[in-house]
């Protein structure tokens, strides 16, 4: 006998410096499809979730509310459950870092390393990005400011214990080379190998001026910082390093850990690097998403441009939300919230195909067969086209889900919906009723569309899991009938159905929109109101510095909008980079801009290196005339963007992901 399936699968823990938003219910609810299908296939699943509650920025906000951490956090994570309760996420675990049980095991990680000398004391002179709790060189710094977040950094100067990160730089690289499947998507995984070979420093373990936090066991005016400890939760929620749980020889490594793309680095450089110091197997794959954005960027508290779920919940229902979120956010990338979105994807999707399905097979079975319909054979080719739709269905949504391609998976569920209408249009029910002798062939119609029904329900239920119950109601069928190993058609002999309320009442898209553009501008002008005195705060601190910043303020003579139309300025991705031994001062770059490769020479080899550049997306003037540099040995096609810095230096900004080559520059 063969032992029993196990899948353990993790969100990443939240931060809960304030309430969480759609953002995060994304993540959540596409783990939570993933758990509930790997329950459906027979797997003992563990769906581990939580909050990461320690750190400078909740040390802050307490004390800014004038309360202490702990219960500032408390207040916070309460918010988090309710949400998860609302959305109906079935994790198995909610671990929180100030749990007692998890500090023992982190305590413990901590010491086992520093006994082996994989931890080391030292002096921390660099960076440090507040809200992403993350050190940061000068090099690795974009504009002066946090390369993950874009905000502010400050100078951190203190002594510090570190991880030998840098230790582990070729088995990092071996394990993505033996391991293709280990970073997804396959761009996220170029950009750590990137990140590895330009260098990889050891990582600060510890802080002295952060009090909120695990304590190094061996040296208590020492916290450790917080990414040692957020990520040893994966483990300690098992039972490792402590006697709450004894899950950890079931369950680890990891099926999956899906985070955001934000934060993937950590859990592919610093979390492998740890576990092979440890000697303790490594996660099989670790998932990057993109983010939800909204207007174009990354929902932010602080700019009033997030939404928040239990609003949205409220309003169209769990489900509506859920659907929208796993379906129209393309798995991998970044994906755009809004109000037209969602509406038009709960009208389209689930009121006119899936709950007018439902609603038109029921009644027709109502009327012409009092309600109870039996398995009669289908005769014509389209009966055929139907059942085979039907059969190969649970192969492929499988398929998508092992592959994370969530949305392909709910496509291939739509998809064999929307035949089914078409199978009505086509079979025309109402006019095969209107001679008697039709009855076998208007039964055999709707006995189809009633299996259709059925297998699509089943297979729902991880995604929609409020509403697959209703359509089994509605068929005459109980929970029960809601088995994986039953979406084969001709499974279900009889039905005797029952009319319901409807799935999804279809919305008036004009007057719905109306509505959330007033709610949208309240929410807006809140967060304005709530951010001003603090803009003002920070006008006035920045006028001195401005006056001392040493920036030039000297200006060209002004031009006409046609002139400046003349300049075609686009993005462009360096592909190769050299120093020129003729020069000390000039890089020659190779840049793609999205039709052909151009060569630009540009003065900056004194403040990057080509490995900075290799692979990064700039600005570039892309209709300068060539010019011949070099003694005519060069010539060059272009200019890059490149901004002064107050120190005498050079800044360049770089584009994300979501860029696409080619782009204008407006």
């Amino acid at each position: 006998m063969s032992e029993h399936k196990t899948f353990y699968i993790t969100t990443p823990i939240y931060y809960p410096s304030d309430k969480l938003h759609i953002g995060h219910s994304y993540t959540t609810v596409a783990c939570d499809a993933l758990a509930r299908f790997k329950r459906m296939q027979g797997y003992d699943v563990m769906f581990l979730t939580g909050t990461d509650e320690h750190g400078q920025k909740i040390q802050d906000k307490a004390a800014d509310a004038g309360v202490t951490p702990k219960e500032y956090v408390d207040k916070i994570v309460a918010t988090v459950k309710d949400l998860w309760k609302l959305l109906d996420v079935s994790y198995d675990r909610f671990i929180r870092t100030t749990d007692d049980y998890h500090m023992e095991s982190c305590q413990k990680i901590f010491t086992k390393l520093y006994e082996q000398g994989d931890i080391y004391k030292g002096e921390y002179i660099g960076h440090y990005c507040k809200p992403c709790e993350s050190f940061w060189t000068d090099s690795q710094l974009v504009d002066g400011k946090c390369p993950d977040c874009g905000r502010e950094v400050y100078d951190a100067h203190e002594e510090a214990y570190f991880f030998k990160t840098s230790k582990y730089a070729d088995r990092l690289l071996k394990l993505y080379e033996e391991n293709p499947q280990f970073i997804q998507p396959e761009s996220r995984k170029n950009e750590m190998i990137a990140f590895i070979k330009q260098g990889l420093q050891d990582t600060c373990v510890s802080r002295t001026s952060v009090k909120w936090g695990i304590p190094v066991p061996f040296d208590p005016k020492h916290t450790m910082y917080v990414w040692v400890d957020a990520l040893s939760n994966y483990i300690s929620a098992l039972g490792y390093g402590n006697e709450k749980y004894h899950d950890y020889d079931k369950f680890w490594p990891a099926d999956l850990h899906m985070v955001g793309k934000e934060i993937l680095r950590f859990h592919t450089i610093l979390w492998p690097a740890m576990l092979m110091a440890l000697d303790l197997p490594l996660p099989k794959r670790v998932f990057g998403h993109g983010w939800l954005l909204m207007n174009g960027g990354k929902m932010s508290k602080s700019v009033g441009n997030v939404v928040d779920p239990v609003i949205l919940c409220d309003r169209y229902g769990v489900d509506s939300i859920r659907y929208f979120l796993l379906r129209e956010i393309p798995f991998g990338n970044d994906g755009m919230f809004t109000n037209e979105a969602l509406i038009n994807r709960i009208n389209s999707d689930l009121a006119n195909d899936l709950g007018n399905l439902l609603s038109r097979t029921v009644a027709m079975c109502e009327k012409y067969f009092g309600g109870t319909v039996h398995n009669v054979a289908g005769t014509e080719a389209i009966d055929t086209e139907l059942e085979t739709m039907v059969n190969e269905l649970t192969a492929k949504v499988t398929a998508d889900m092992d592959s994370l391609t969530i949305p392909q998976a709910l496509m291939e569920i739509f998809a064999v919906i929307q035949r089914a209408n078409k199978y009505i249009d086509e079979t025309a029910p109402w006019a095969l009723a209107k001679d008697e002798a039709n009855k076998a062939r208007l039964e055999s119609v709707l006995y189809h569309l009633c299996e259709a029904l059925r297998v699509c329900g089943i297979l729902l239920n991880a995604y929609l899991p409020t509403t697959a119950p209703k359509m089994m109601d509605q068929l005459g069928l109980d929970a029960s009938a809601l088995d994986l190993t039953k979406t084969i058609y001709g499974a279900q002999e009889t039905y005797t159905v029952h009319k319901g309320d409807a799935l999804f009442p279809r919305i008036d898209v004009a007057k719905e929109i109306a509505h959330l553009k007033e709610e949208d501008e309240k929410r807006k002008a809140a967060a304005e109101a709530a951010n001003k005195a603090k803009a003002e705060a920070e006008k006035k601190a920045a006028a001195p510095a401005a006056e001392e910043s040493g920036v030039d303020f000297t200006h060209e003579a002004e031009i006409d909008f046609d002139t400046f139309c003349k300049v075609e300025l686009r993005v462009a991705e360096v592909r190769a980079c050299e120093n020129l031994k003729e020069s000390k001062k000039l890089l020659h770059l190779t840049v793609f801009d999205g039709e052909r490769e151009r060569c630009i020479l540009s003065g900056i080899a004194k403040w990057f290196k080509p490995e900075d550049l290799i692979g990064k997306k700039i600005g570039i003037v892309c209709n300068l005339a060539p010019r011949p540099m070099m003694k005519g040995k060069y010539v060059s096609e272009g200019m890059i963007f490149a901004a002064d810095t107050a120190d005498g230096g050079c800044s360049i900004a770089f584009y994300g992901d979501d860029t696409p080559v080619g782009s204008r520059i407006h």
